[in-house]
């Protein structure tokens, strides 16, 4: 790809990335009229370390916050913070991969592709999840401020959320995560950082199971293992990205902050409807 398209690609996933209307749909669609292949394991890589470039994002945005809330406390209450951060990952972990694994032995059984990925450039389905977020954030934005504290059981419901949100683009992490904290009554602060920092422990293994499988297809099409040239573009979408993340996160904050969670609701209802007319003109 040109180092244009990946700048865009790059600015149009950092700007929706940590905002709760789904980075992965709008990069798709964006691919789409590109005349890209989402599926592509390259491109499933370059979403990956557009990704990337966010997470540190959301690191350097929330150091402050997280070291005030999960560092500056008693050791007792660090630990359960930790404890709490390990459950919903794993919870993440255990429903994406059993997820995963229906997905591409039930659902893409017979022929063609059978990796869960080959959903990815899906538009209907696209349309669905954006659908389903949009609705659930709508929902939760309707809610007064919590006040509820971060328990095993509300920790573990959102783990379960995120791991749900993994296979469908369209279908916001961020948007999932924090609606269902604030309709599990937490305050809207609490919310956000809970769910940003269980992005930050996903994002590794998730860079791993990529790279493994860009590799993979590299191998099968006979190029060189580490070819840098597989890798330089993502690297480059990182900075990018990294960049317009910043950007969003200010904005994703005061708009929570303000109570206009709801407004990116009917955004993502609105997103779904345009790609659902977007499928049935580019099928």
């Amino acid at each position: 790809m040109s180092l244009l398209k990946i700048a865009v690609l790059a600015v149009i996933q950092g700007m929706a990335e940590l905002l709760p209307v789904s980075s992965s749909a709008h990069v798709v669609v964006a691919e789409k009229l590109m005349g890209v292949d989402p599926s592509a394991p390259a491109m499933t890589f370059l979403l990956v370390m557009l990704h990337t470039g966010t997470t540190f994002a959301v690191i350097l945005y929330f150091w402050p916050r997280w070291k005030a809330r999960f560092l500056a406390v008693s050791p007792p209450a660090r630990l359960e913070l930790a404890k709490l951060l390990v459950l919903a990952t794993g919870a993440t972990g255990v429903l994406g991969l059993l997820l995963k694994h229906l997905i591409e032995t039930v659902w893409l059984r017979g022929p063609g592709p059978h990796e869960v990925e080959s959903l990815f450039s899906n538009m209907p389905l696209i349309s669905g999840a954006l659908a389903a977020a949009g609705l659930l954030t709508v929902w939760a934005g309707g809610r007064k401020e919590g006040a509820a504290p971060l328990t095993a059981a509300r920790a573990l419901r959102v783990g379960l959320v995120q791991g749900l949100c993994l296979p469908f683009r369209g279908f916001s992490r961020s948007g999932a995560t924090i609606s269902t904290s604030l309709l599990d009554g937490l305050p809207r602060a609490l919310a956000e950082d809970f769910s940003f920092a269980l992005a930050v422990l996903l994002t590794p293994p998730v860079i791993v199971l990529e790279t493994h499988r860009l590799l993979k297809a590299a191998h099968a099409a006979g190029l060189p293992a580490w070819d840098p040239s597989l890798f330089v573009p993502g690297l480059v979408g990182m900075v990018f990205s990294f960049l317009a993340g910043l950007a969003a996160l200010r904005w994703l904050s005061s708009w929570l902050e303000r109570g206009r969670w709801r407004w990116f609701g009917w955004y993502c209802l609105a997103a779904s409807a345009a790609v659902g007319s977007l499928a049935a003109v580019l099928r």
